[in-house]
Formats: C-alpha cells, structure tokens, sequence
C-alpha cells in the first residue's frame, strides 16, 4: 500500500518541478541583449583607466541578469560604428519582444548643442572635426529607436571633463536629451547632471558604475526606483557635487532582477514624492513641510526636478545643502533653457538664451549658431530679388529643362482677354476716325432710335468658305459703336484673300 502512495507523491513533485521550469519569470520571458563599450586607451589624451574597469563591472552584472552580453573596448570611429550597427542587427533579429541595453564609458562632448561618443583615435584640431571624427548619440538612438523593441536602455558614463585643448569652446558635459521627444519605449540615463561634468572617483569604478552595481542588484526593483536610489547614493558618495539624471518614455515594466518584493521607497521618502509627473511648487512645500532637512534632501535629489529643488530651497534656506541645491538648480533651468533654444534653431531663440545666459560656457557657441541661422535667414530676400518675376505666372514652365515651344496660334480661347488686356493700349472712342470707307454701305436703323439720314453702317461680305475676319463688324450695331470697335483705325476692317480684297 506504501509504494502506490510513494508513486503519486513523486509523480506529484515532478508535475510541480515541471511547472515550475515551464512558467516564464520576468527575465526569461523576454529577449535580453546588451552592447557594453568601455573607452580606456585614447591615443591623443590621457587614458580612463576606470572606464575598462566600468565595463568589465557592467558586463558581468548584465550577464547575471539574462542579457547576452556584446563587449567593446577602446574602439575607433569606424569600429565604433561598426559595433552599434552589429548589435542593431542582433536586436532585429531578435524580435519585438527584445530589451536591448547599451552602457558606454568613456568620454563624451557636446558640441553645438549635438551629443557625441568619443572614439579612442578622435585628435580634433577644431570643433568642426568632431561630426566628423566622434560618434553622435543621436544616431546610436535613432537606429535602435526604429527597430520593434519591448525596451531601450542607454546608460552613459560619459560626462567626464573635456580633455581635448582644441575645443576650449565646447559646453561642459552633454545636452539634455528629451526620449520623450522620440520613439516611445526608451530610457537614458546619465553619471550626472546635463551640464555638468563627472567626477573618476578614487575606486576600481566610477561613482555612478559602483552605484549601479550595487543597487541593480536588488531584486524586484523597477528601473526608475534603481536609478532614482542610484542618484542619491552618488550625491552622497561625491558630497553633492555629482548628481546623475535620467529621462524615460517607458511603456513596460522592467526590472534587472526578479524575485521577492521589496519595499521601493527611499528612508523618508513617500510614494507620492517619488512618482514621476508634473508637480507644482506648491504641492513640493506641503510634501516637505516638517521633514527633517536630510529626508527632504534625499527626496528632491530622487525626484530631480526644478519643482523639488525649488521647493526644498524655500523651506530650507539655512541649511548646508541648499547652496549645492541652488547651484544645481541653476544649471538645470539653463540647460533647458539651451535644449529650448537648440530645439526652435532661430534667430529669436538663441537671443533669448543670451538675453539670460550671456556670461555661460554656451554663450559662444550660441552665438556662433545665432550668427549661422542669421545668415540663412538673409540669404532668401537675397535670392529672391535677384530673380526675375514672372510676367505671365499662369504661361511659365513648371521645369527650366523644357520650356515649351510658343503655338502659331492661340490653342486655348480663354488666354485672349489675358492678352487683350495687356496690349489694349487703343485710343479713345471721341478720337475715331469718322470717314468711312469707300465701299458699299448699307443702312441699318438702330432699334432704340432713328438715326440722321446720314448716319450709315457699313457692312462687308464675309470670304468664302472661312469664319468672320478678326476685324469683322456684326449688323445691328450702331455706327458709335460699330466704328469704335471694328474701324478703329481706319483699315482695321480690310480683309484680304485669295479672291481679292472686300
């Protein structure tokens, strides 16, 4: 009786064993692919020898968390290229059921408001050199943004310093970009703020690469929660001075680990503080109102938002914090004021952001673009008074290459009022020569009136076999009129053909 028993048992755990491989957890159910580039070797500058170090870190955490992981390290422009292009192909192929992740460390420049990746053999001797010789984010973007994915993921280590003396020019740090403004299901993330620059750190790791290694790790964490924690832990590592920044246009869920659920709120922090939207100064104070200033602190820096930092400056105003929080705040409304200006490309947008911004690390750059949409604007009156005007717009030729030949006679009846207006330079009506011709003469009475027995019309026999001459004049008009119209001058009426002359 025991063994039939023993059978069902193990029967029992082997179906529950079976279901439990069968049933898809958060990782499994999706198609996991990354692109992990670290740029160390610069051949021009000074070497990053963190940025190995990051992408070593990234590669195995990735790989533990169900990406199939592509490693790149210290790439030329051209191998750069060749590196996103093979792994746009990987996550096409992969289907829309795809997370596709890229993480870069290494250097990155902003230049004329466009973000650039920087290759290790860049050696630029001008700004003009860097579309030319970097690797424009926008471009990595867009490729993956026009494949079918579940998610993209981008996170870029790539704030540090400007090492290159030829582009003293350039903004500090990379320009704000907006995922909002593209395809849907995108995530970016940056080591710091937009405009500002991030810091080696003293470790094997960069700042932000030892947050994210660390926090990601948890399990069941969504992925703003993970970088919302991760910004805090990097104000706290760099004592304010480096605040990383993100920007999401996620439609799904993700998480980097499954498992037990865990609590996704900051100490201090309340649910209502950390969600994403629009939220005014106003609700920040009630929010923050009687906080201990460290809790509020975290919050705002979780939050990142002008509202928050503004809110926290208010009520705060004498604690240590809040001069880091205004400087902060300053950057991030003059960045936005950049992306706008960058974004609308006039004359008027750039004059607004000297207008408030004169004296900033953009202001030569904006004028520089100032400059260049001035000179598009003025080139068009320019152009446009050189050429010609059309007498006739309805006559000329859609095409310069095939000017149509002029008929010998008019093929369509409704252009001659159009030329009749244009050279009807006749005299007027009194002026009419009143001799009549000496030919047969046929009187017609007018029907409103007798006319004077001297009052004649005269009246010409149509050629044979063709319509009225062009200068025919039709019975039953009076001789005011008659005269005016068709003997204008005298001989307008003669007609000539082949017979003679009537």
């Amino acid at each position: 009786m025991r063994r039939p028993v023993l059978c069902n048992l193990l029967v029992a755990f082997g179906l529950l064993a079976f279901t439990q491989l069968m049933t898809p957890t958060d990782a499994a159910a999706e198609a996991r692919l990354a692109l992990v580039i670290g740029q160390s070797a610069y051949r021009t500058v000074p070497e990053l020898p963190n940025a190995a170090d990051d992408a070593k870190g990234m590669t195995e955490l990735l790989g533990n968390a169900g990406f199939t992981v592509t490693s790149a390290a210290n790439l030329g422009q051209n191998e750069m290229r060749a590196a996103i292009s093979d792994f746009a192909d990987k996550v096409s192929a992969s289907g829309a059921d795809t997370v596709a992740l890229v993480f870069y460390a290494g250097h990155g420049l902003q230049i004329d408001g466009e973000n650039y990746l920087v290759p290790v053999d860049l050696d630029p001797k001008r700004e003009a050199d860097i579309p030319l010789q970097g690797v424009r984010l926008n471009d990595m973007l867009n490729t993956l943004g026009a494949l079918p994915t579940r998610a993209r993921i981008f996170m870029l280590d790539a704030c540090r310093n400007n090492p290159f003396p030829a582009l003293s020019g350039a903004g500090h740090g990379l320009a704000i970009v907006d995922t909002k403004a593209g395809a849907p299901g995108s995530f970016i993330s940056y080591s710091t703020s937009p405009g500002a620059e991030a810091e080696d750190g003293n470790g094997i790791d960069s700042p932000y690469t030892t947050a994210a290694l660390t926090i990601a790790k948890q399990p069941n964490l969504p992925i703003e929660e993970v970088f919302k924690r991760i910004r805090v832990a990097v104000a706290q590592s760099t004592d304010g001075r480096q605040i990383p920044w993100e920007s999401s246009s996620l439609t799904t869920d993700f998480r980097f680990f499954g498992g037990e659920s865990s609590s996704s709120s900051l100490p201090g922090a309340s649910s209502m503080a950390l969600a994403s939207g629009t939220r005014s100064v106003e609700d920040w104070r009630k929010d923050l109102q009687g906080k201990d200033a460290k809790a509020a602190y975290e919050i705002v820096i979780a939050d990142d938002t002008v509202e928050a930092y503004q809110a926290y400056i208010e009520l705060y105003a004498q604690d240590v914090r809040t001069p880091r929080l205004r400087t902060v705040l300053e950057r991030r409304r003059q960045m936005l004021a950049w992306e706008r200006a960058v974004a609308i490309n006039t004359r008027a947008s750039f004059e607004a952001y000297l207008a408030n911004w004169d004296n900033s690390d953009l202001a030569a750059t904006a004028r520089r673009l100032l400059l260049r949409v001035q000179n598009r604007n003025y080139a068009l009156p320019v152009a446009a008074a050189a050429t010609p005007a059309p007498i006739a717009v309805a006559l000329a030729p859609t095409c310069p290459c095939s000017t149509p030949t002029p008929p010998a006679s008019p093929a369509n009846p409704a252009v001659a009022p159009i030329i009749k207006k244009r050279v009807d330079d006749t005299p007027p009506k009194r002026k009419v020569d009143e001799t009549p011709p000496k030919r047969k003469v046929v009187e017609t009475p007018p029907k409103p009136r007798r006319p004077p027995p001297d009052e004649v019309v005269y009246e010409r026999a149509p050629p044979p076999d063709r319509g009225p001459p062009p200068g025919a004049i039709m019975q039953g008009i009076g001789i005011g009129i008659g005269i005016g119209m068709g003997m204008g001058g005298g001989r307008g009426g003669d007609y000539h053909n082949d017979r003679g002359r009537y």
